[in-house]
């Protein structure tokens, strides 16, 4: 049994690699019973990751659970222990699994910081005055 690591770095074939790390954590988050999930393509907009998800837990506790439940499930399928962050509280909690990043909110903290309509938003295409 080889130890496994986390694939921030190059991996051998990264677009399927990031095509099936999105696919596990949308299962996930579907099975975890996680509310209104979006999944935006950062490709190009930003070099952090290719994916971001936004989704809401309808508490403290069933955020945390999902962090917890996602995390889990990606080191059982070989792709390293993501970086979670926003544990203690549970109101948002980021985890960063290199080619995906997950916003997990309560409800009124996502309408709060609505972070989706921020990274969706397209770039004007003409920037005259």
């Amino acid at each position: 049994m080889t130890p496994h690591t986390n694939n921030k770095g190059a991996a051998p074939d990264s677009a399927a690699s990031s095509e099936n790390i999105l696919d596990i954590v949308l299962g996930l988050l579907e099975d975890a019973k996680a509310e209104e999930t979006v999944s935006i393509d950062i490709r190009g907009k930003s070099s952090l990751a290719d994916n971001m998800i936004v989704t809401s837990g309808r508490s403290n506790r069933h955020v945390g659970a999902i962090a917890d439940q996602l995390s889990r499930e990606l080191r059982e399928k070989g792709f390293g222990k993501p970086k979670v962050e926003g544990v203690p509280q549970c109101d948002w909690v980021l985890v960063d699994a290199g080619d995906v990043i997950v916003h997990i909110f309560r409800p009124e903290v996502r309408e709060f910081y609505n972070i989706e309509k921020m990274w969706s938003a397209n770039a004007p295409s003409d920037a005259t005055h």
